[in-house]
């Protein structure tokens, strides 16, 4: 009989996160509330019409009319694992959408997914806040891991996880098939180890100090996150 001890992993005293209420998440960009289509629908359809390529690695095809836009909103908020928020300007318009997915409270596990940004909230630093603010209240509600999955052809998402601060964790080759194309799924997470850091990470980013005259940024997050996050995404060269 062997009786060398064998590594098991660490005793952990967890007992469970909570399910999102999807209460108001306030910024200094961006104000984020769930996501209802009939009050939302209009704005979002009015900054997404005539923009295909929005939808080239959501699950959906391209709506082509507000009504039925309106409906890909209801059937994702209607999914029993998916909370929506709608992400919004000061002024209360609707520039885009995220939702939690995948959410085990039992394990500590929650995703952030079918993300869908405007151009007016692409690129933006609203962009960037509306991520964090997400961020925060998941692990502020007891979360272990925050993950974030892409389409791995989608060079400009992995490349975004990154920038955000999650961690490279590989790739599940065949996982999905996706408008009848096979989808290689890239995986990231972050911890709740990586978050104390990445909690002052984003509020240096995001402090006014850190903005120009012009509204330019002075220090990149890019650059603030790469000593949190754990290298070896090849699509990433930091």
């Amino acid at each position: 009989m062997n009786n060398e001890a064998r590594p098991v992993g660490e005793t952990v005293g967890f007992a469970g996160a909570e399910v999102p209420d999807l209460r108001a998440l306030e910024g200094r960009f961006v104000r984020l509330v769930a996501l209802d289509p009939a009050v939302h629908g209009a704005a979002l359809w009015a900054q997404m019409e005539g923009k295909p390529h929005l939808w080239d690695y959501l699950s959906e095809e391209p709506p082509q009319s507000r009504a039925a836009f309106e409906e890909v909103l209801r059937a994702a908020s209607a999914k029993p694992d998916w909370l929506g928020y709608a992400i919004c300007q000061p002024c209360g318009t609707a520039v885009g959408y995220a939702f939690y997915l995948n959410i085990v409270p039992a394990m500590g596990s929650i995703e952030v997914g079918n993300i869908n940004f405007s151009p007016a909230l692409q690129r933006s630093p609203a962009a960037t806040e509306a991520m964090y603010l997400m961020m925060r209240a998941a692990f502020e509600l007891g979360y272990r891991r925050y993950e974030w999955k892409c389409n791995a052809l989608n060079m400009p998402s992995r490349r975004a996880a990154q920038r955000f601060g999650f961690s490279w964790e590989g790739i599940f080759r065949q996982h999905l098939v996706v408008k009848s194309r096979n989808r290689d799924t890239a995986w990231f997470a972050v911890i709740d180890a990586d978050w104390v850091a990445l909690k002052t990470v984003y509020e240096t980013w995001l402090s006014p100090d850190n903005f120009d005259a012009d509204g330019q940024q002075i220090r990149s997050l890019r650059g603030l996150t790469a000593p949190v996050r754990v290298a070896g995404d090849p699509a990433q060269v930091d």
